[in-house]
């Protein structure tokens, strides 16, 4: 199975005051930080090596996730420093510890999937980069991906526009090589990243039909503590 990254510095100010003294990981759900029930279904997914891209208060989710053995994985962490590197510098900078081809992860998904199927459709394409998505005409957020014949065709992360239906589901793949046109101590976002490869039709899609979970917003953290209520003996 393919590493993975996680993507866990964001500042969390959208769930202020319930964040100012905690990361976003660890937002208690049913008993337990967001960050267990995620490692949990990662772990039951088969992926063993995870490097955590952290900045904000970040020694509170090493201290609860150690090194991941009590999960039965590996946990590596990449911090970003004195300055916030954005989503893909982050990951730029975590490139040693991830290799070659790797997954990433936003640190706030709960992705009820199946990981090794996106992996292996991702590593016999032809392109350098796969997002799944999931057709969403707005419904749990806005769309903001044209998917067509299993190509992103268009990424518009914050806009608005009848044209696109489908939207980033939380997972994607990568090829190394995608990131060697960028700086590696520059803040840069992925979703910009991801625009540019989806321009270059290089950004394969591969769409998922069971929808996403997530805790950047007070709604979404409602419906996976009633997610995580209704299924938490079979995790």
């Amino acid at each position: 199975m393919l590493p993975i990254a996680i993507l866990a510095g964001g500042l969390a100010t959208r769930l202020h005051p319930l964040t100012v003294k905690i990361p976003k990981a660890m937002v208690n759900i049913c008993g337990e930080p967001f960050a267990h029930w995620q490692i949990k279904l990662l772990a039951k997914a088969g992926i063993c090596n995870i490097v955590y891209c952290v900045a904000y208060k970040s020694e509170m989710l090493e201290e609860f996730l150690g090194d991941g053995s009590r999960y039965g994985v590996h946990i590596q962490y990449s911090h970003d420093g004195p300055t916030q590197l954005g989503t893909g510098g982050a990951v730029i900078k975590a490139l040693p510890l991830l290799g070659e081809k790797f997954m990433v992860l936003y640190g706030d998904s709960y992705l009820p999937i199946d990981y090794a199927k996106v992996a292996k459709i991702f590593l016999e394409g032809k392109n350098p980069a796969l997002m799944t998505v999931y057709q969403n005409d707005n419904n749990l957020d806005t769309s903001n991906v044209l998917f067509r014949d299993g190509q992103i065709e268009i990424y518009a992360k914050g806009e608005n526009s009848s044209n696109l239906h489908h939207i980033d589901y939380g997972l994607s793949c990568f090829d190394s090589s995608v990131f060697s046109p960028f700086g590696r101590q520059a803040p840069v976002d992925l979703s910009v990243i991801c625009a540019e490869l989806s321009a270059s039709k290089l950004l394969a899609g591969f769409e998922v039909y069971d929808r996403f979970y997530e805790i950047g917003s007070f709604n979404g953290i409602r419906d996976f503590t009633e997610y995580i209520k209704g299924t938490k003996n079979d995790i």
